[in-house]
Formats: C-alpha cells, sequence, structure tokens
C-alpha cells in the first residue's frame, strides 16, 4: 500500500510539481511555499512509480541541506536509500573523480588541498618564479587563480598577467603533489565530461533524473556542469532534469552565483515545463504584501505575487531610534515585553543584521536585559580575537591561577617569552602540580644553574608578572591612588602592553584591519563604561563585570529565568545567514541608507542595488506573524583613526527600501504601556509557581 496521498497532502501547484517526472521543468518556488517539502515528495514519488535509487540524481549547496532532504525522503518513502545520490555539487565532482581522474593523469588517493595548503603551495610557486613573498596578499592572490580556473578572469583582461607564470606553477605544483584545491572538484569533472564523451555518456547514462536544489545560488561553473550531466547528445531531446529555485532570493553573486542561470536553463532546455509555487505556508498576508511591494521594483526577475491563507496580521511596525544603543535597548526590551506578555520562547525570535559589525551594541542590550542568545553568520563580538586578548588579560588579574586565559596573553603582545619558556613553565607546573603562575613565580627567582634553559625568559616573566601584580593593585586593591573605574584601567592596560603597535605589526599589509580591531578594543571599553555608568549597577567593578561576560564566552548564555515559556535563544544573526529560515517574530535592524542599501553596493551600480533589495525581501520574507523595522537617526562610523573620540556619529538617512513598503502595512512604534494589574498578578503567579 502506497506511504503516498499526494492529492490530499499538496496544493494544485505543489501536486503538478512532484508529479511533473518527464523532461526539463523549472519550478519557481516563492519564500515559504514548501519547496524542501516538494522536492521530498518528488523523488519519494519517483520511488514509488519504481524508478531506482541509483538513476536519481540530487544536488544541493550544504551538507545540512543534503541530509535534511535524505531524511525526508526516507521518511517519506519508507525505504533503505542505499543508492540514492544527494550531494553538494563539490562531492559530487569528488566522487567523479575518484572513479575517472586517472584519465587526467593523477592519481585516484589524490589529496584535497584546504586554504592553509593552497597559500603554502602560491607562497613556493612565487619563491620559483624568483619573486618575493613579502607584500603578496597571498588571499588575493589565491582568488585571482580561482576566478582564472573556473573562467570568470582572463590574464591580463582582469587578472595581472605578471603573475600568470606563477599560476603555472601553482598548477604544476598541484600535479607534482597529485592534490587537487576547492575549485577542481567542478573544473576536472567538466574536462572529463568534454575530453572524454564516453565518460559523460556513462554518468548520462546512470543519472536518468536530475535534481537542483536553490538553483537561483548556481553559479556558472556549476551550471556548466549541470548542463553536460543533463543534456541529452541527440538534437532536441533533453534529460529528465528538474531545477528549483526563486530568482528572487539570488543574495549570493559575491561568491559566484548567477541568477541568469534561470534564464540560461530555458534557453538551453527546450520545451521548460514552468511551475510556480506562490502560496507561501509561512507569513500573514500583511508581511507578504510589504514583501511584494519591495521586490516588485527589481525588473530583472520573473513574475509572480505571494500569497497567503493566514488572511491579515500585524502591521509592520517602524522605529526611529536616537542611536544605536537606543536601537539594541528597543529590541531587547520589546523581546522581554513579548515573552511575558504573549509567553513567546526566546527562539521565536530573529533578529537580522546587514553585517557582522552592527552585533556590539545588540549583544550589550541582550545582556542588560539578561537575554540568552546565539549568533550566526558571523563572530560574537565576544569571541573576536582582539577582544578576547584583552578580557583574558582582565580574567588573569582577577584569577592568576587562570591557566587557560594566562597561555592566550603571555606573549601577546610579543614580550620574548617563546615556546621553550613555556614548555619550561608548562613541566615545573605538571612537576609540582601546581599552576602556571605559580611556576612562573618558582623561576622568577630560582638560579639560572637550576632552570638554564629559562635563563634568557625570565627578564620578560619578571616584567610579565610585575604588570599583571601592578593592574591588580590598581583594579582590586586599595593602591588606585587616581580613583580610576575599570573602564580607565583597561584603557590604561591596552596603552602599557602597546597593543595597538601590536596590531599594526600583526597586518602591517592591511593597515585597515589594525585600525578596525582597535576599534573594536574601543567600543569594549565604550560599553564598559556605559555599564558603570548605569544608575541600576551597584557594584561596577572587575568580577561583576567578568561575570556578566563570562555568561556569552562560555556559550551557556545568561540564566532563562522563571519564566515557564521562555526557552531556548535569541537568534542575532545576518541577513545571508537566515536564508532559508523562520521565526515568528523578526526584527531587522540598521535599515538605513549606506547598510541596507550597503554603501559598497550604490558604488558598484544598478546590478548590485537590485541584490540588495533581494536580501531586504529576504529578511522581511523571514518573518511569521510579527515584523518590527528599526533605523537609527544617528549612527556611529567606524573609521580608520586610532582614537576613539574619532569615531563621528553622524545622522542617518532611511532605507529607500522602507518608501517601498505600502504605506497602509506600517505603522510607527508608540512606547508600550506598562503592565495593567491582571498581567502583573499572572506574572508573578507563574513566577511562584516555579518555586512552588
Amino acid at each position: 500500500m502506497s506511504r503516498l496521498n499526494i492529492e490530499a497532502e499538496l496544493n494544485g501547484p505543489q501536486l503538478e510539481a512532484v508529479s511533473a517526472l518527464e523532461g526539463p521543468v523549472l519550478i519557481i518556488a516563492g519564500a515559504g511555499s514548501g519547496k524542501t517539502r516538494v522536492i521530498a515528495y518528488r523523488i519519494a514519488y519517483m520511488l514509488e512509480k519504481g524508478i531506482p535509487q541509483s538513476a536519481i540524481l540530487a544536488l544541493t549547496f550544504t551538507n545540512k541541506a543534503a541530509r535534511e532532504m535524505e531524511s525526508r525522503v526516507r521518511e517519506l518513502s519508507g525505504k533503505k536509500l542505499q543508492s540514492l545520490t544527494v550531494s553538494t555539487f563539490h562531492s559530487f565532482g569528488v566522487r567523479i573523480l575518484r572513479e575517472e581522474i586517472e584519465k587526467l593523469g593523477y592519481r585516484k588517493n589524490f589529496s584535497i588541498y584546504d586554504e592553509t595548503d593552497r597559500n603554502q603551495l602560491i607562497r613556493d610557486s612565487l619563491r620559483e618564479c624568483r619573486l618575493s613573498v613579502d607584500g603578496v596578499d597571498l588571499y588575493k592572490l589565491g582568488q585571482i587563480f580561482s576566478n582564472v580556473k573556473i573562467g570568470r578572469l582572463r590574464w591580463g583582461e582582469g587578472a595581472d598577467s605578471g603573475f600568470e607564470r606563477v599560476y603555472g606553477e601553482y598548477q604544476n605544483g598541484l600535479k607534482v603533489y597529485n592534490a587537487l584545491d576547492f575549485d577542481d572538484l567542478l573544473v576536472l569533472p567538466i574536462q572529463l565530461f568534454e575530453e572524454h564523451p564516453e565518460i559523460r555518456g556513462k554518468y548520462r547514462t546512470r543519472y536518468r533524473y536530475i535534481m537542483v536544489d536553490e538553483f537561483q545560488d548556481t553559479s556558472l561553473i556549476q551550471y556548466r556542469l549541470m548542463r553536460l550531466l543533463a543534456e541529452a547528445d541527440s538534437p532536441g531531446g533533453n534529460c529528465n532534469i528538474c531545477v528549483v529555485g526563486d530568482d528572487d532570493q539570488s543574495i549570493y553573486s559575491w561568491r559566484g552565483a548567477n541568477y541568469e542561470n534561470i534564464l540560461m536553463f530555458e534557453r538551453d532546455f527546450p520545451g521548460v515545463r514552468e511551475i510556480k509555487l506562490e502560496q507561501n505556508y509561512r507569513s500573514t498576508t500583511t508581511i507578504l504584501e510589504a514583501a511584494n511591494g519591495v521586490i516588485s521594483n527589481n525588473t530583472n526577475r520573473k513574475g509572480k505575487t505571494l500569497w497567503s491563507g493566514n488572511t491579515g496580521g500585524k502591521p509592520i511596525e517602524l522605529f526611529h531610534p536616537q542611536t544605536e544603543s537606543d536601537e539594541a535597548d528597543f529590541i531587547a526590551r520589546r523581546i522581554r515585553e513579548l515573552c511575558l506578555r504573549e509567553r513567546r520562547n526566546y527562539d521565536d525570535f530573529g533578529v537580522l543584521i546587514r553585517t557582522n559589525s552592527m552585533t556590539r551594541a545588540i549583544e550589550e542590550a541582550f545582556l542588560a536585559e539578561n537575554l540568552p542568545y546565539q549568533v550566526s553568520g558571523g563572530t560574537s563580538f565576544f569571541q573576536r580575537k582582539e577582544i578576547k586578548d584583552i578580557l583574558s588579560y582582565l580574567r588573569v588579574i582577577g584569577n592568576a591561577d587562570d591557566d587557560v586565559n594566562l597561555l592566550r596573553i603571555i606573549n601577546t603582545p610579543r614580550r620574548g617569552i617563546g615556546k621553550t619558556m613555556i614548555s619550561v613553565i608548562t613541566d615545573l607546573a605538571r612537576k609540582n602540580h601546581s599552576s602556571l603562575w605559580d611556576a612562573m613565580g618558582r623561576l622568577r627567582y630560582a638560579p639560572d644553574t637550576l632552570f638554564p634553559d629559562a635563563a634568557k625568559g625570565r627578564a620578560e616573566i619578571d616584567h610579565f608578572m610585575n604588570l599583571i601584580e601592578f593592574y591588580r593593585n590598581e583594579i582590586l586593591g586599595s593602591q588606585n591612588r587616581k580613583g580610576w573605574h575599570l573602564s580607565q584601567q583597561v584603557r590604561s592596560l591596552t596603552d602599557n602592553i602597546d597593543y595597538w603597535s601590536y596590531l599594526m605589526s600583526e597586518y602591517s599589509k592591511n593597515e585597515k584591519i589594525a585600525h578596525w580591531k582597535f576599534l573594536n578594543i574601543e567600543s569594549l571599553i565604550r560599553s564598559i563604561e556605559t555599564w558603570e555608568s548605569n544608575p541600576d549597577n551597584l557594584n561596577p567593578t572587575l568580577y561583576p563585570y567578568l561575570n556578566r561576560i563570562s555568561l556569552i564566552t562560555s556559550g551557556d548564555g545568561p540564566d532563562e529565568g522563571p519564566d515557564e515559556g521562555a526557552r531556548g535563544k535569541v537568534n542575532l544573526m545576518t541577513i545571508h545567514a537566515a536564508k532559508g529560515l523562520e521565526f515568528p517574530v523578526v526584527f531587522i535592524a540598521g535599515a538605513e541608507d549606506g547598510i541596507i542599501p550597503h554603501a559598497r553596493s550604490l558604488e558598484e551600480g544598478d546590478g548590485n542595488i537590485e541584490e540588495e533589495r533581494r536580501l531586504f525581501y529576504v529578511a522581511i520574507t523571514r518573518a511569521r506573524d510579527k515584523l518590527f523595522i528599526t533605523s537609527c537617526l544617528r549612527r556611529r562610523r567606524a573609521q580608520f583613526q586610532k582614537q576613539a573620540g574619532d569615531e563621528p556619529v553622524a545622522d542617518s538617512r532611511l532605507s529607500p527600501f522602507l518608501a517601498e513598503i505600502p504605506g497602509h502595512l506600517v505603522e510607527y512604534h508608540e512606547p508600550e504601556k506598562a503592565l495593567d494589574a491582571a498581567e502583573a498578578e499572572d506574572f508573578f503567579a507563574r513566577i511562584k509557581s516555579q518555586f512552588a
């Protein structure tokens, strides 16, 4: 008996998409229209119709998506999927190369180089060409090599021909070491198919039914591989190829995605059957009308209009705070209020930002409100190296026996305590079952004859321990003669260790990075100042501050409190990272001109403006029930100067995309009223029940 009842479980367009198995099919799947569900049902339906697993190839973009797809098919079909191929493009390329690479002069046991291996080979290739490595940005040169290899650039046409000989040496090196870089995993299968028609024929015969997910995110080279595999040998004939995507959600041009692949597919596969999935199962009508109003301003798109059976919905709330701190406070307080009033879980909330540099103020506000959260699509402000370095100094000042943090800073900035000295300290600590600090104290005053390997570094150990002891007395002891606050002591410490010069030496080839990292430290100090000046903070000293920060850096998040509905963590992420996700409540922060659309896109032309609009569309369509959008009247603009005072606060302009949202869908935020007596009584009753 069939496990599938597709007529009852799918709407009309979904049913058409699942059952259209023959010939080329283009499924335009709007946001929230059940794309993953359709793909899984389509594969399960193929299996039910007797198509062998081994004849099906499903390609997607991440291993996570591939695993999820396979799991859903297994659940729907009830079959063991022993020969079904669900894979990323690159993993599929590896599969081909493991079987066929000997045809190209490689051995089957090839290695795949990561970025570190690739950079080392580029460095060696420069030396082989008698060129200096100094002053060469290996990452940028690697990007040029990548773009040349996949055909996006040509030597002398966008790629500096001065490095063409180096590229030749690099390619020779890969061959000598029987190694491939990441681009080879697509380039070499294409070479095999083009130079060896019998190999192409073998794989075309094997995979008679092909599906490609997130088709709008495919690059030109991925499209080329797919076309070679799917296109029939005889004129006018086609393989059974189905691609699923949404040109309105193409937001990855910076990594090679080409939304025009949809147009090329229609040209290269004549007779294509187009099916549009426009019913959205995620969002309210209000949110969808707003999204449609925005995206309709793009000209390079296939026409479609999302609609929802979830009629009505709350208006979209716009809020114009004075500064980014006010913006962050609003978001944090609003989340707290909604958790209380509507009994929402913390993980019901998605806070979306355009760039990772916007996290600091929001993280600080979440800490102040004791909200648990996680950062996705970037690095938490408190996990950045320069911030962790300064916090490690504070932790060692607070607890000298903290071995982990001591090892982090003992030679940062460099002070001549090298690996040999650290090994001596570690061995002595192990022998005496003591902390590293205690072992350093023994070495500090021991005669040279007792520890000859440590003789050269003892002066540096003494200097380092004096530094820690000085600031311990200044911050924790009674010797704070200047009466400085913690923030002032942190600035003094940063200057004392000359962290600025350390950054300049570490990033001598890119001083902008050094300036940016130092500005992050200034942001940390300002956040400490804000914390100290809070009138509700009755103990603005080192240990409470470190305990507060540890709630984040431990990965556990703040105490979730007594609210029985408060589970999980608030999701703070870039819009790019949010693609494919959904949240009952979404906040889009920083809807300002220069942020979204990003200033860089304004410099690069109209095509980038359309991608920025698609990005805003993706952000809007992550929301199911409620959408809040904030844009500051003034925002601090990071400039590449050392001093914090050189980072000006400038007036902001609203994002032009806000004007594209139909006015009747929007209301301006009014401050939330205080809890009435009934709400307060209900709140305290739930607290009381937790302690009963």
